[in-house]
């Protein structure tokens, strides 16, 4: 429960007097108090303007010499008050009743405002305004202090991100190309639907779950769509949320993520990049517990003492389990493990088809042929090519995405953009020439090699002739392995 922040009259009254304070003193301008004697004088002498006149004062400026005939008027003999009165440009006279003063005024050629007398009303709402300006600033200020989580002591609450029941809006629909990796994962679905058909049994789920894979497997999307599934909360963080320069931050941010946890489930905690907070103790460049190694303790301190009957699944996603401490990865902590690996050209396929949903395809593309020339490519770099094949097509003004434009976002993405500009000697173009060709020629004779399908070379007339004699080699090669090749 979020703790109320009070607001304190002290705390007010003190900033009050502060703002007086500086007010009078920092802010006060520097004005000389004269007679009304004074002042007629150096008013039929000329040497006042700028006047403004209330019921009970008058105050202006100064012309140059007003300053010497006031020392001689006051007859000074203090060095610090002649210099203190030479060093003034604004004056204040206490008002008097003088009748002829408006025509005293015109016939000087004085300029002068008559400032109305000023109510009560006026008088009060001067004080009072700004007080409750000042005291909405403050309360308004408290609040925002509340909302960021009392302040400094903020650091220590988790950063996770609650995805309440439903919102992941991910379901093992929008995964694809790695059916091994649901089928491990359906139980843990089973699991936060009905507990009870496991528990009756005196069987355990396991308390953790972690997802191993190269980059770009879909490892955080695996894990959002368990939640979407089984329409759980889903909290989500990063490893690197845990570790701060302030020591103890991170094992309190462990211990407040554990009991929201506690007050949602059943739920699903998904620590993304675990490496960063779970790195094998003992082979850091400092000897010693640091800040990391104290929250990786109260992290295995908390999977020690959770319930897994409560229904709360901890899982975790890396792509180097190498160098995770052995402690977090024993039974009874992270007891299993779920390989997200690539996927095959079956799998690229599917993937392809999730990720081409919302793109305008020509009828002529072949998702299968796009999954054949994607080797080794993971979901991340289906998804980009999806994406370049789409800006292609808009760039060239297209109404659909055609397979051609699939094509060159393939060649861009693994090759990198068309250097056209690029000058190359007849040397360089005949090496480049004679290597690419060559890997065409190895290419179509191995058996179990995958097809040529395109060969990028320079060509010039310097090497003319070599190119006439691979065409008719490489024909009778492609021709049997069913091939194709550009040369472009």
């Amino acid at each position: 429960m979020k703790k109320k922040t009070h607001f304190n009259i002290a705390y007010f009254l003190i900033a009050f007097a502060l703002l007086l304070v500086i007010e009078n003193y920092f802010l006060a301008r520097e004005i000389l108090t004269i007679g009304y004697g004074d002042f007629k004088v150096l008013l039929n002498e000329g040497k006042v303007n700028d006047l403004t006149i209330s019921a009970d004062a008058i105050e202006g400026k100064l012309v140059d010499g007003a300053q010497e005939r006031l020392v001689t008027l006051k007859n000074e003999k203090d060095e610090k008050e002649i210099k203190r009165m030479k060093e003034m440009k604004i004056f204040i006279a206490v008002r008097m009743e003088d009748p002829d003063l408006v025509k005293e005024l015109g016939e000087k050629g004085v300029r002068y405002t008559v400032r109305p007398q000023s109510t009560w009303f006026m008088t009060l709402l001067s004080w009072v305004l700004p007080i409750l300006i000042f005291f909405g600033l403050w309360v308004f200020l408290f609040r925002r202090m509340g909302q960021a989580g009392e302040g400094l002591i903020a650091v220590g609450k988790s950063k996770a991100k609650v995805f309440v029941e439903g919102e992941t809006k991910i379901t093992f629909d929008d995964v694809a190309g790695v059916e091994e990796a649901e089928q491990e994962l359906v139980e843990v679905i089973q699991f936060l639907k009905n507990p009870g058909k496991f528990q009756t049994l005196g069987g355990k789920i396991p308390k953790g779950i972690l997802l191993v894979g190269p980059p770009g497997t879909g490892k955080t999307l695996l894990a959002k769509a368990v939640a979407g599934e089984a329409k759980v909360p889903f909290l989500s963080l990063s490893g690197s949320a845990f570790v701060e320069m302030f020591v103890g931050v991170g094992a309190a941010r462990v211990r407040d993520l554990f009991s929201q946890a506690e007050k949602l489930a059943p739920c699903i905690i998904f620590i993304d990049e675990i490496d960063a907070l779970g790195r094998a103790r003992g082979i850091g460049p400092i000897a010693g517990v640091d800040e990391r190694e104290q929250t990786l303790t109260q992290l295995l301190s908390e999977m020690d003492g959770f319930d897994s009957k409560k229904g709360v699944i901890i899982m975790a996603a890396t792509n180097r389990p190498e160098i995770i401490d052995p402690a977090l990865l024993r039974p009874g902590r992270f007891d299993r493990h779920v390989l997200v690996d690539r996927p095959d050209a079956k799998g690229r396929e599917e993937i392809f088809r999730v990720h081409v949903k919302k793109l305008k395809l020509s009828s002529a593309v072949d998702l299968k042929a796009l999954a054949s020339m994607t080797p080794g490519m993971a979901g991340a770099d289906i998804a980009n090519v999806a994406n370049e094949a789409a800006l292609l097509a808009a760039r060239k003004n297209k109404d659909m995405v055609e397979m051609s434009d699939f094509e060159e976002a393939i060649e861009r993405i693994i090759a990198g953009l068309e250097k056209k500009s690029r000058v190359l000697n007849k040397q360089e173009r005949e090496r480049v020439a004679y290597h690419e060709c060559s890997h065409a020629v190895v290419a179509s004779v191995l058996p179990h090699a995958d097809p040529v399908k395109r060969v990028s070379i320079i060509l010039g007339q310097e090497i003319s002739v070599f190119c006439r004699h691979l065409e008719s080699i490489a024909q009778v090669l492609w021709n049997e392995r069913k091939a194709r090749a550009d040369f472009l």
